[in-house]
């Protein structure tokens, strides 16, 4: 077993070696075993050892959530939600996140290339659980077909193609199946209908850490509403969206329903909408977007994720100004989840909530707002806050170059760009919480399916929006529908995969290369170079 992981292991860190390889030397020649797993694997033998696996595999994927880069940049700062500036020599990186806004990556972009390795790395572990060689209990198999399928999923959603090596092959040396299409999403149904059958029931407010059958049904859902796009057939077919909407009443009937608060849902504990969370800390959805003023936790914000001013357009509300009040009075004319900045400072710090570790009488970090922060930012004890330069944080719509004061990605100062928060510091800055699934989704997911099946989710629609305290609507179209997904789900790692799915991943925004406008090829990543090397059976996708 030992020599079994260690081989798996090398099948994924060689690609990075030969990335290297490639850069430097034009005539590389590679042995075709170079992608091959050793011979030897004939099941895990115990089901303690099966259990251990399963444990392992959900603390690789809350790293995966956790970080920043790979699979959040590509699901994000690649679309019109996220971009990240060069301020300075701050978050320059050899123009890697620059790329991914302005859709100029190469295949050797190396988050491209981390979201290869880890979901095709945690595929194949799922399997040696799945193998019917191993000790695995039905709880065991259920996780690990949740996390199978899951793992196929993001595999196929951002490269269109699935390696996939069966553990019980007569040849062990083979080189791994490639699966497309509607092999693909019948594969990962098969998982998700077997996760369904195995994984526990979970209920609204449990500590749903690891997948559930919601969290199956929820995943199996996100599968069919994209089916037409993975399969090519062009339109949803209405099987698949009356499905969706069977799937969703059945989290309904597990006491999932909408939270009256939006903000609340993203604060550690129990609520009604978290389907599945990753036991993972927060601290880079909070610290990469605050300027390094904003708070005294952690040493102050790295500040660089940012917004388009076009996106935060969505959003009722003042253009310019975001403010509130801590007690929840929104000052702007904003809905609720456009969030606010709060003018008057911290909240007094009372023991009821939050830390004072800096003993000022103020809850560490409650000066820092919710959602969308725009315009003069204030300190605990309410007063504005400054730059490191002695200007005042005011945080601007537009991007641009502090040498020419043209519209810009690079030579940023430190104020350019709208900041985008959700878990806010205040509710502790490193807290283990992201959430992945939430019921919100699903719930949107629904109306889409009545919608793309003939129906009117109107009502739906204004039943949220009323919830976040948004205007009603007189008709929903898909653009709405699209919308109404970027104002509930900003920043939750679906922007890419719903704008792919509407036809708009392609559009023009704010510094997207001209070149790339209207590019379909862009809507999927390129195979790393590597692996087309280790797996002849890949092809590279095309415009690559």
């Amino acid at each position: 077993m030992k020599n079994f992981i260690k081989q798996t292991n090398r099948y994924f860190s060689l690609s990075l070696c030969v990335g290297i390889l490639l850069a430097s030397c034009t005539d590389l020649e590679v042995e075709p075993t170079d992608s091959l797993l050793d011979d030897g694997f004939t099941g895990i033998q115990t089901a303690e050892a099966a259990s251990s696996q399963i444990t392992a595999m959900y603390n690789d994927v809350n790293g995966y959530f956790g970080t920043q880069a790979n699979l959040y940049a590509l699901n994000e700062v690649t679309t019109d939600a996220l971009l990240v500036p060069t301020r300075g020599s701050d978050w320059g990186d050899n123009g890697i996140w620059r790329q991914l806004h302005q859709h100029s990556w190469t295949p050797e972009h190396s988050y491209i290339l981390g979201v290869w390795n880890e979901w095709n790395g945690l595929q194949l572990s799922a399997s040696e659980v799945l193998d019917s060689r191993s000790a695995s209990s039905s709880e065991a198999i259920g996780h690990a077909s949740f996390l199978r399928g899951l793992a196929m999923f993001i595999i196929l959603d951002n490269f269109g193609q699935v390696p996939y090596r069966d553990t019980e092959a007569a040849d062990p040396l083979a080189d791994p199946d490639v699966l497309t299409g509607e092999d693909a999403v019948t594969f990962i149904i098969s998982d998700l209908d077997n996760a369904i059958a195995n994984l526990p029931t979970s209920s609204a407010g449990d500590d749903n850490f690891r997948g559930t059958k919601a969290a199956a049904r929820f995943l199996k859902a996100k599968v069919l509403l994209n089916r037409h796009i993975y399969n090519g057939s062009g339109s949803a077919a209405s099987g698949d969206m009356n499905e969706i909407i069977s799937l969703v009443d059945a989290i309904e009937n597990d006491g999932y329903e909408l939270a009256d608060d939006y903000f609340d849902i993203f604060v550690p504990g129990g609520d009604t909408e978290t389907i599945w969370y990753a036991q993972t800390s927060a601290g880079t959805r909070i610290f990469n977007t605050l300027h390094y003023n904003s708070t005294e936790l952690g040493g102050g914000g790295w500040n660089g994720f940012s917004t388009l001013a076009e996106f935060y357009d969505l959003f009722e509300g003042d253009a310019n100004n975001n403010r509130g009040l801590n007690n929840g009075t929104l000052s702007d004319g904003q809905e609720e989840r456009r969030g606010f900045v709060p003018t008057e400072g911290g909240i007094a710090y009372d023991g009821s909530f939050g830390t004072d570790d800096n003993d000022d009488g103020i809850v560490d970090g409650s000066n820092v707002g919710f959602g969308f922060l725009i315009g003069q930012q204030y300190g605990p004890n309410g007063a504005a806050l400054e730059d490191r330069g002695g200007n005042p944080l005011s945080f601007t719509r537009e991007f641009f170059s502090a040498v020419d004061n043209q519209p810009s990605l690079v030579d940023n100062n430190e104020v350019t760009g709208i900041r985008v928060i959700k878990y806010n510091p205040r509710n502790g800055a490193f807290a283990n919480h992201i959430i992945f699934f939430r019921y919100s989704d699903a719930y949107l997911m629904k109306a889409e399916a009545m919608l793309r099946s003939g129906g009117d989710p109107t009502a739906m629609i204004n039943d949220l929006r009323t919830t976040r305290g948004a205007a009603p609507l007189g008709s929903v179209t898909e653009q709405d529908l699209l919308d109404e997904r970027a104002r509930e789900l900003y920043t939750e790692g679906w922007r890419r995969n719903d704008m792919v799915r509407f036809g708009q991943y392609t559009k023009d925004w704010e510094f997207k290369e001209a070149d790339a406008v209207g590019d379909a090829n862009r809507q999927l990543f390129p195979i790393p170079s590597a692996q087309l090397i280790l797996n002849p059976n890949l092809v590279q996708n095309p415009g690559y």
